[in-house]
């Protein structure tokens, strides 16, 4: 997911413009970055090594990338071998160049598993069925709290199954979430400005 301030770093690993999938059937394939305030996607590096962190758990799961941006992580997760993986974006520039996207990597069609929604991230875990996630994507604009809202519903709603895995992207001065009983931290990293967090759901809230 993958919205954020604009600021680039050395090591996003794409030309201006555009960011790359980096592994999986649709390697190399570029994706736009729109020219939007709070768009900056999720740089190779730390896709790297969050999809190394999600190997034994993404083939076959359900995914959703909140805050999608770009779409990058969601379709990063779709090229890895995950089974279904919804885009959440709001902004109508961000969301017509997904659109444009799918559409040059083959969605819809033969690529039924990859669903792109309209909405803002927040109405639309209102209305998602509790354990029908298996890995969440969060990474919005640095600064916003958004991941802070998202992940109260999530733990509050239930959404996530037992086992469930969510990403957290934001800025390496925002303290770790502790979404509390019935999660466990796997990872947390900060690499460059950006703090990576890898959160499990263990078992059903009390």
């Amino acid at each position: 997911m993958a919205s954020k301030s604009k600021s680039k770093r050395p090591d996003d690993g794409r030309k201006p413009g555009h960011v790359r999938i980096i592994g999986g059937e649709w390697r190399g394939r570029r994706l736009p970055v729109v020219d939007l305030p709070g768009l900056r996607p999720s740089g190779d590096r730390a896709r790297e090594t969050l999809f190394n962190w999600l190997q034994p758990y993404i083939r076959g799961a359900r995914c959703v990338d909140l805050f999608a941006g770009t779409g990058v992580l969601g379709l990063e997760a779709y090229s890895r071998g995950a089974a279904e993986v919804t885009l959440v974006e709001n902004m109508p520039l961000a969301v017509q160049a997904l659109r444009a996207a799918l559409v040059k990597l083959g969605i819809p069609g033969a690529k039924a598993g990859v669903h792109l929604v309209e909405s803002d991230a927040i109405r639309w875990l209102q209305a998602c069925e509790p354990g029908s996630l298996d890995i969440v994507f969060m990474d919005p604009p640095f600064g916003s709290r958004l991941e802070t809202q998202a992940m109260t519903l999530l733990v509050d709603r239930e959404l996530v199954c037992v086992g469930g895995l969510v990403y957290v992207e934001t800025s390496r001065k925002t303290p770790p979430l502790h979404p509390g009983l019935g999660w466990e931290i796997l990872k947390d990293k900060t690499q460059g400005e950006v703090r990576m967090l890898l959160l499990r759901k263990s078992r059903l809230g009390l």
